[in-house]
């Protein structure tokens, strides 16, 4: 089984992860469908593990991926620090029932 698609193009899928997974380590949190909340929680599980080894490697590994420097930097500072002693699961999902629109089931991803 591979990524999901989530009914976009390869270029607009790997950008709004992008976009999600640094804004989920700018605020902590972030509402989303429950399918892109799965995806992103990947993803952000794999940028913590990265802050974690503190290497200069790893540093330009986040920054090829995390939008925003500044992100970066909280990442290796904060973030990592607090998850030192655990061995992933960094992250929460609560599924917060459907959308009004569309009935999509909505989700809160955080960091736990």
């Amino acid at each position: 089984m591979g990524t999901r698609k989530l009914g976009r193009s390869t270029d607009h899928r790997i950008s709004m992860l992008r976009g999600m997974v640094t804004y989920l380590l700018e605020n902590g949190q972030i509402e989303t469908t429950a399918t892109r909340a799965k995806e992103v929680r990947c993803i952000a599980e794999k940028m913590i593990t990265l802050g974690k080894q503190n290497t200069l490697h790893a540093k330009r590994q986040a920054l090829s991926y995390i939008t925003k420097e500044d992100v970066v930097k909280k990442l290796f500072d904060e973030i990592s620090p607090k998850y030192a002693d655990r061995n992933g699961g960094y992250t929460r999902i609560i599924k917060t029932g459907p959308r009004r629109g569309d009935a999509a089931e909505m989700a809160i991803i955080q960091l736990i």
